[in-house]
């Protein structure tokens, strides 16, 4: 007994001194970064950026594999079917991760169990915008104005269960108001029809409305974070006006599930260093996107309670992404 003890013990010292050895010698070969949208977003700026500092710390060659489609899950399950060796990593988001799950009636992987959350890289601005000819300058006279004019407003969107309706749906119920729902095949369209008045609202990253508010083509109105962004100090939250109401939006770094811990931990301090880096993080901070740092942990508990709070939200709104 005594000596199955001892070979037992002895199995998992080789084990981990297996792990560790691995994490030193990592990396061996080229990396990938898969990005699961096209070229150009904002998301594909951040995963090129951090590529490019990862390559010069690292000595090897990072890649960025655009791998888009079915609303980030082509991509997410390249990588949940990868393996955790650390040379397929995948830069996710929040609606990949903690929304897809709960819009779509089938889902090829798991948002929290078949991933390991490697590092929380960045939170955009998500921002409340109207159309000018709207005569509101704040959440609380646009409140007035929807219950006053029923009918009159609709709200544009990337689509059914994208971000931009979850956030319009949530804002609805909070508020006690009713709008119009137009969905479009994407973002741009979305924000395209608002500056030309043929939608009036739009809840829609800052990376894509902020050009248009400082053109004034757009009003802000609102961040829909639960406090106050410090790239947009003087722009109030909707919760100041709405108590509870939020819904944020984040990127970070994702492998495959039963990633080894001390690689895990490896990945997360060399992309902590990149995007400390001051040309990535101006950037990134030019387009309405905070860069965050933080340990595996942290970003694992962010992870599941979003999946918790914002799949318990979908299903009970009966929000759905056929």
């Amino acid at each position: 007994m005594f000596s199955l003890i001892r070979r037992g013990v002895a199995l998992l010292a080789l084990c981990g001194f297996a792990a560790l050895s691995a994490a030193a010698d990592w990396p061996e070969r080229p990396i990938t970064l898969v990005v699961p949208w096209a070229p150009g977003g904002s998301t594909d700026i951040l995963a090129r950026s951090l590529a490019e500092q990862l390559t010069k710390s690292l000595g090897q060659t990072v890649i960025v594999d655009n791998r888009a489609g079915a609303s980030g899950n082509i991509g997410s399950n390249f990588v949940a079917k990868a393996k955790p060796d650390g040379y397929t990593l995948l830069i996710g988001s929040m609606s990949t991760h903690a929304m897809n799950p709960a819009l779509m009636p089938s889902m090829p992987f798991k948002g929290v169990e078949d991933f390991t959350p490697i590092a929380q890289m960045a939170n955009v601005i998500n921002t409340m915008v109207v159309n000018p000819e709207v005569p509101v300058n704040n959440v609380k006279e646009f409140i007035a104005y929807a219950k006053a004019n029923p009918g009159k407003l609709a709200y544009a969107t990337a689509g059914p269960g994208s971000t931009n309706h979850l956030s319009a749906v949530l804002f609805e119920k909070a508020a006690g108001i009713q709008m119009l729902h137009v969905p479009y095949k994407g973002g741009a369209p979305a924000v395209v029809d608002t500056v030309a008045n043929q939608t009036q609202v739009l809840f829609s990253a800052g990376t894509q409305t902020l050009p248009h508010v400082k053109a004034g083509k757009l009003r802000l109105l609102g961040v829909t974070e639960a406090k106050r962004s410090p790239l947009l100090p003087d722009a109030p939250t909707v919760a100041e006006t709405l108590p509870g109401y939020q819904l944020g939006v984040w990127y970070g770094a994702f492998g495959p599930a039963h990633m080894p811990a001390a690689l895990v931990k490896r990945l997360n301090e060399e992309i902590n260093k990149a995007l400390a880096q001051p040309e990535v993080r101006a950037r990134m901070e030019s387009m309405g996107v905070e860069i965050v740092k933080g340990t595996p942990q942290q970003f694992a508990a962010v992870l599941r309670s979003d999946a918790d709070r914002y799949g318990k939200l979908i299903r009970e709104l009966g929000i759905k992404n056929e």
